[in-house]
């Protein structure tokens, strides 16, 4: 029976929006209802946890999501996990890093691996868990047989987003929704493309209405989108924006939540691409939404490591969408990516140039350090080195409140420490 059935989900606040929605597809099964789900949010709750549902379930299925950031600290846990409770519970590993590279990931400690979307794998799971069927045969996973060898039953099928909610709502998980998934553009440091699909999946307005009527129910009015590319939503190839659509979105929320709800749109938790900033979509976000800001993903400021990295815009797009941006009213965060493969002294005072451009111009710098992420084309390549200018560079602007961001910590974990 699923209720001698116990799910705890490490539901850390790097990687809640994967849980919500992984239950909210849970939700959906109705032979699932009785299931019972934990959510300890950091490891000093993990651990309690896991003894109150080790006292009342037969089975305890034990998941972790997590990006290649978080590899280090997520091995040293589940080695915690793994010497007081041995091979008691099932240990399941989804999210980025996980689908990226199975390999290093079964290596931590885990049973298995969900590669690729985990909607409809975790309820496939769950159901042959119930049944007593040998669930690892489950489609969209990779596992370590008995004899410690690689076995991988095969990746599903692209979800429909609207065939599943953006959060649970019976268990109450709201947050952030997610609006569409996959991205054509193929950038040779991103994941997104590699594991999640070079063609754009959308939620559609309907659906999107639908849930913001339930957010609204329960008295949670303000709306975020998780989304590659927040002006791509709608367009049928994501290279082009669709304003019609994206305007068709934006009212359809605003006239839900009405005078008292707030639209973020093209700010964090998402950001846009530079020439995808016009006039039409900075028009409309100044019309519907509340940020007082557009969080701009440029990555470089020379055209050779852009073509490199398969970015698909070039150097003159950041500067009009910077400008543009600022002109409407709106602050301007970039992104930027330091030591970036290939990287020489040449492309680093470009990038200099362009950073002290947009510092004058009136732009804030969200600054990140080069990762090679697994499935990515610079999966295998090492992390440049930091020029020095730039590092001064940075140094000077840091003070100002230009550049922010946690670059120095990814640095560290590029390079081994």
């Amino acid at each position: 029976m699923i209720k001698d059935t116990a799910l705890v989900l490490y539901y850390t606040k790097d990687n809640k929006c994967s849980f919500r929605a992984l239950v909210g597809a849970l939700e959906t099964e109705e032979s699932l209802d009785d299931l019972k789900v934990y959510f300890p949010e950091s490891e000093k709750e993990l651990f309690p946890e896991l003894e109150r549902a080790d006292k009342k379930h037969e089975i305890i299925i034990l998941g972790f999501s997590f990006f290649t950031a978080q590899l280090r600290d997520t091995g040293i846990l589940v080695k915690k996990i793994r010497e007081k409770y041995g091979r008691r519970f099932i240990f399941i590993a989804g999210g980025a890093h996980p689908t990226g590279d199975h390999r290093s990931t079964l290596g931590l400690g885990f049973d298995l691996v969900v590669t690729g979307e985990g909607e409809e794998t975790l309820i496939q799971l769950l159901k042959k868990i119930d049944r007593g069927e040998d669930f690892m045969t489950t489609r969209g996973i990779a596992f370590l047989d008995d004899r410690g060898e690689f076995r991988s039953t095969g990746r599903r099928p692209w979800i429909d987003l609207n065939r599943y909610p953006p959060f649970a709502v019976r268990h109450k998980k709201f947050g952030f929704m997610e609006i569409t998934r996959g991205c054509p553009f193929a950038c040779y440091f991103c994941q997104t493309p590699y594991i999640l699909g070079g063609h754009l999946r959308h939620r559609s307005v309907e659906n999107i209405c639908e849930y913001v009527s339930v957010m609204k129910g329960r008295n949670l009015l303000d709306f975020r989108a998780i989304t590659p590319n927040a002006f791509s939503y709608g367009s049928p190839d994501g290279k082009k924006p669709a304003p019609a659509r994206i305007e068709e979105l934006l009212a359809g929320v605003k006239k839900i939540l009405g005078p008292q709800g707030r639209i973020y749109f093209g700010s964090f938790p998402s950001e846009v691409r530079p020439e995808h900033v016009t006039k039409d979509t900075v028009a409309l976000v100044r019309k519907y939404a509340v940020n007082d800001n557009l969080v701009i993903g440029v990555q470089s400021g020379s055209q050779r490591i852009l073509d490199l990295c398969h970015r698909g815009h070039t150097v003159a797009d950041a500067y009009r969408a910077v400008a543009l941006t600022l002109r409407a009213g709106f602050k301007a965060y970039v992104d930027i990516i330091f030591g970036l493969p290939e990287e020489t002294l040449e492309d680093a005072q470009l990038t200099i140039k362009l950073i002290n451009d947009f510092a004058e111009m009136g732009a804030r710098i969200h600054a990140h350090y080069f990762m090679p992420l697994p499935q990515t084309p610079f999966a295998g390549v090492r992390a440049g080195g930091m020029n020095p200018e730039m590092k001064k560079m940075i140094n000077r602007l840091i003070p100002k409140g230009v550049v922010f961001g946690e670059w120095e910590k990814q640095e560290k974990i590029a390079r081994g420490g």
